[in-house]
């Protein structure tokens, strides 16, 4: 007779089990403990099973020494998308199972749809979708024109995490695509779709299948509020890879893994949203510059640093004559409290007065991080510009940190931002006077170091 089921209590927060319900977690999150029902193992043998052997699949034989264990390198795949390939360093590992996830119209449909058509020109692929009809996923092929094997690409509309793990045996899938994880559901939990119990047992279970039969597999995931993985905290440890699309007030995109166990986690992704999909932007400067010929007041450029990529992007501000009783200050991309800051660091030791109405748009609709603050004296260079009317060169890069005693601070990878800048054709770069090294020269651009806001300020007007 098989054995009832066990129940324990998972922590959506922290993935923590218990035997019993309990109010508080050891994480310190109130009433976040859900109930989960684990199938018992029904054979008492003493033989193991590779079903509940572990996400990597069942090896047996005892420990061994680890000199006896042979050393293998991940297989990677190139996927002709190469700001994925790029953020996957090198490509896709062959056996990973991978999350994807984002803020809903991100593209991480219009992404894998691009993806699993390339993986079936030589490799059985399966789309999995739980959540539109068949007919939808086939029109959104052929609306982005994608190219694919009509013989080894396979769709299914499906919910059952048994249903699709049969499909992928009887196909001999190798490379799927789940949309999504928190739509399907698995027998071996209760709770409905999405609940913390399906969530995990769904992907263990699909993890595990992966695992042992070398198959390749991508899980869109949904995200809260507060652009968080929905779900149990244990899907993140269960998977080898996360990456997240972030959405930009414009069409860029930018990917970033958040996890990667078969590569490093610096590198991030520039993509842009057309109608022919999510296409990979090889060289993220040019769309972050105006790409204007003209020089006008209120612009400056710098250089900023994504993971370990460095980007070229433009800074514009206006200033106008107020037309109310307070001056407005309006940010498109940056952090107003940091564009507050800086006025305030001009007025104290410039003696500047900003009684206009202040307008900063960043090119490109990127999205400034409040730590990226090597933005600063471009910022102030823009701000001075317009509002004394003045034309900084095209060909000038500004970049540094300001302090509020007006001084000018380093920045992190200083060599690295001059060089991409230099590769850019700018012949006059302005860094913290710290930043400077003689290497930086080799560069073929003017390098001026500076040391206050005084100094810049003598350079610039």
């Amino acid at each position: 007779m098989a054995k009832a089921a066990k129940i324990e209590f998972v922590c959506t927060d922290c993935g923590k089990n218990y035997t019993r319900w309990r109010g508080q977690c050891e994480c310190g999150a109130w009433n976040t403990l859900a109930e989960m029902k684990i199938p018992a193992n029904s054979k008492a043998s003493g033989k193991k099973s590779a079903a509940v052997a572990g996400y990597a699949g069942f090896s047996g034989g005892g420990s061994k020494k680890i000199d006896e264990i042979e050393s293998l390198e991940a297989e990677k795949r190139p996927t002709t998308i190469g700001e994925l390939d790029r953020v996957l360093s090198g490509g896709v590992t062959t056996g990973s199972v991978n999350i994807i996830s984002g803020d809903p119209g991100a593209g991480k449909t219009t992404l894998l749809s691009a993806l699993v058509a390339h993986m079936s020109q030589d490799t059985a692929s399966l789309y999995c979708t739980a959540e539109e009809s068949l007919s939808q996923f086939k029109n959104r092929v052929q609306r982005l024109k994608l190219e694919y094997n009509s013989d080894n690409l396979y769709l299914l509309s499906e919910t059952s995490v048994e249903a699709i793990i049969e499909e992928l045996e009887t196909n001999q899938i190798k490379f799927a695509v789940i949309d999504s994880i928190q739509a399907v559901v698995t027998e071996n939990a209760n709770g409905t779709p999405g609940s913390p119990s399906q969530v995990k047992s769904a992907a263990q279970a699909l993890t595990q299948y992966c695992k042992q039969n070398n198959v390749t597999m991508f899980l869109i995931a949904h995200v809260n509020k507060n652009n968080e993985i929905a779900g149990p905290q244990t899907l993140v440890h269960i998977v080898d890879a996360l990456l997240h699309i972030d959405t930009n007030d414009g069409q860029v995109r930018t990917l970033r893994a958040n996890k990667n166990r078969f590569g490093d986690i610096d590198t991030v992704g520039i993509f842009k949203m057309t109608e022919r999909g999510m296409i990979s932007v090889d060289n993220p400067s040019e769309i972050f510059l105006s790409g204007s010929t003209t020089s006008s007041p209120g612009s400056a450029i710098t250089c900023i640093r994504k993971g370990n990529r460095n980007l070229l992007l433009e800074i514009q501000c206006l200033t106008t004559e107020i037309e109310s009783e307070f001056p407005q200050r309006v940010c498109v991309g940056l952090n107003m409290n940091r564009v507050k800051m800086l006025t305030g660091i001009l007025r104290k030791h410039t003696k500047t007065k900003i009684f206009h109405d202040t307008f900063f748009n960043i090119v490109g609709g990127l999205k400034i991080d409040e730590s990226e603050t090597c933005i600063d004296l471009a910022l102030v260079t823009a701000l001075l510009s317009s509002l004394n009317d003045f034309v900084v060169p095209r060909t000038t890069c500004i970049m540094g940190e300001l302090s509020l005693n007006g001084d000018v601070r380093p920045i992190d990878s200083g060599v690295p931002r001059v060089k991409e800048a230099a590769q850019h054709g700018f012949e006059q770069i302005i860094i913290p006077h710290r930043n400077y090294h003689k290497s930086m020269e080799t560069a073929g651009a003017k390098i001026i170091p500076v040391k206050t806001i005084h100094q810049l300020l003598e350079i610039i007007q």
